[in-house]
């Protein structure tokens, strides 16, 4: 469950943050190249595109977030104490019941079942990411070539 919750999570962000690099912007510099006079400002946009492609991925990623949200709700849903049928335990919880006004009253082994093991999930994926990330990084790691410009002439008297 937590690899779910990560997963949703970072590629909610990413989606999110890199929404607005789908949009192109192209420009017509054709009047800048004419014959003079040339009018002023020469360059202009010609048209603007993915400006829904940009939306559809930035909704798409809060949509991730919405499911991370549900997976953490159903998670604490799913660890929900089971319902009292005896009376008598009834009786008692009802007169010795949670004052949720005391945290040592609060549910702190329901909180620990429910979110140790997600955070547990969300930190191993995020390690098999980073650990991924880094094996494949350090072999392309690869020195920039050094340029060489030659800058010196050499002038010889003509015969």
């Amino acid at each position: 469950m937590g690899m779910l919750l990560a997963a949703a999570a970072s590629f909610g962000l990413r989606l999110i943050a890199t929404a607005r690099d789908n949009i192109v912007t192209v420009y017509d510099f054709s009047r800048c190249y004419a014959s003079p006079p040339i009018a002023m400002p020469c360059e202009r946009i010609a048209y603007k595109a993915g400006t829904m492609n940009a939306l559809f991925n930035a909704w798409c990623g809060v949509l991730l977030f919405v499911v991370a949200a549900w997976l953490v709700w159903e998670l604490w849903n799913a660890v929900a104490p089971k319902p009292i049928t005896d009376d008598f335990l009834k009786l008692l919880d009802d007169s010795f019941g949670r004052d949720w006004r005391k945290p040592q009253t609060w549910p702190w082994a329901r909180l620990a079942w429910a979110y140790g093991f997600t955070l547990v999930g969300v930190t191993l994926a995020v390690g098999i990411g980073i650990l991924v990330s880094s094996a494949t990084s350090s072999r392309a790691v690869a020195k920039a070539p050094a340029a060489h410009v030659e800058t010196s002439q050499s002038f010889r008297p003509l015969k």
